[in-house]
């Protein structure tokens, strides 16, 4: 239903308002006066609907004041984005401002996205998935890198060597990202389940900590505080699979992208200048990423060397391994056994936007 068909219903709508009130006039005064005043209501409130400028598809002619994004430091798109202002550039044309709000993980930024606290947020995709299962209404619309950006990780001096050593040891992961599902997928590989271990639910800086401090046997890890033990403290990431890493996606809030389509061509948009930045200035990412997250430029190019801005499209391989962490999510009770992964999969994803965006060099094509 578009702007042209509803501005010629409500004219209908006006027109036989105004002909029932005309034959009112026939009828005796009390219920002409009542029938009157009825139609009066009617076409008073067609007005403000037509003044409001709704659509039937949801979309709204109305801008809203701000459009806000979380930054995060594993997802050094973010920063770059946050730091050249870009995005508020281009939305100040319309005096629209832009807020930042800082995601700690995966599991923070879905609660932000949530509760309606940020409009774009910046998740793994196997966590996305999670958040829709749960009933989050949030669309994943953009990839801003292919990272190996988690592995299991052991202190310097740990006996620790495989997977199947875990059994019975306490290991730290925080919950709802994609360094807890990896585990949960190298669990499984090896034929053991989060039963076989004692798992110590932390935010990753405080596992960090906590595998540094001996508190823990093992953690699973996320850059750029994997690195940083690594580098700093000697630890060890004694299983890794590159595989298991479920992409770093944008995500946007559904309603938002329902009633502000244009806006998240926008933000898409700015996130390519900054991709695109990226990829030619290697040396500028790393400071940036130095800077923004505190970090020695070894550990930023640590995290970096380990992160492909190659692809941003949802193809084949995004899909098959968003479903194959969602399956293992299921199998150990993470999602309800009711859910269709599947199906629960193509509707978080929203392939629509990005594939609006020019191709550019470097790119990989969507498969």
């Amino acid at each position: 239903m578009n702007d042209l068909f509803l501005a010629r219903y409500r004219t209908k709508l006006v027109i036989l308002c105004l002909i029932l009130m005309k034959s009112t006039l026939n009828f005796r005064p009390s219920f002409a006066l009542t029938f009157a005043l009825h139609s009066l209501l009617l076409l008073a409130m067609l007005v403000m609907a037509s003044c409001s400028g709704g659509t039937g598809n949801g979309a709204a002619t109305t801008n809203p004041e701000t459009v806000r994004l979380d930054y995060a430091y594993y997802n050094p798109l973010s920063l770059v984005l946050k730091q050249q202002g870009w995005l508020e550039k281009d939305l100040a044309k319309q005096n629209i401002k832009v807020e930042w709000v800082l995601s700690q993980g995966s599991n923070k930024a879905l609660e932000f996205l949530n509760g309606s606290s940020i409009d774009f947020g910046s998740t793994a995709g196997a966590a996305a998935l999670i958040g829709r299962a749960n009933g989050n209404p949030l669309k994943a619309i953009y990839i801003f890198s292919k990272p190996e950006w988690t592995a299991l990780v052991t202190g310097a001096n740990s006996t620790i060597k495989s997977v199947a050593d875990l059994k019975g040891k306490r290991v730290a992961a925080t919950k709802g990202t994609d360094p807890y599902i990896f585990l949960l997928r190298a669990l499984d590989q090896a034929g053991l389940s989060e039963k076989d271990i004692e798992l110590i639910p932390l935010q990753h800086a405080d596992g960090r900590a906590a595998l540094e401090k001996g508190d823990v046997d093992a953690w699973a890890g996320l850059d750029p505080h994997m690195a940083k033990a690594e580098l700093e403290s000697g630890a060890k990431l004694f299983y890794r699979n590159p595989d298991f890493n479920s992409y770093g996606v944008l995500n946007v809030r559904a309603v938002f992208a329902q009633q502000h389509p244009e806006l998240v061509d926008r933000v898409l948009a700015a996130y390519e200048q900054a991709r695109q930045w990226a990829l030619a200035h290697p040396d500028d990412l790393k400071k940036t990423l130095a800077t923004e997250a505190k970090l020695s430029e070894s550990v930023a190019a640590r995290q970096l060397e380990r992160t492909s801005f190659a692809n941003i499209y949802f193809g084949a391989p995004q899909v098959a391994t968003i479903t194959a962490a969602g399956d293992v999510l299921k199998k150990s009770g993470v999602i309800d056994q009711n859910i269709d992964v599947t199906k629960t999969v193509n509707e978080l994803i929203d392939k629509s936007f990005a594939s609006k965006l020019p191709t550019q060099k470097g790119t990989t094509a969507a498969k």
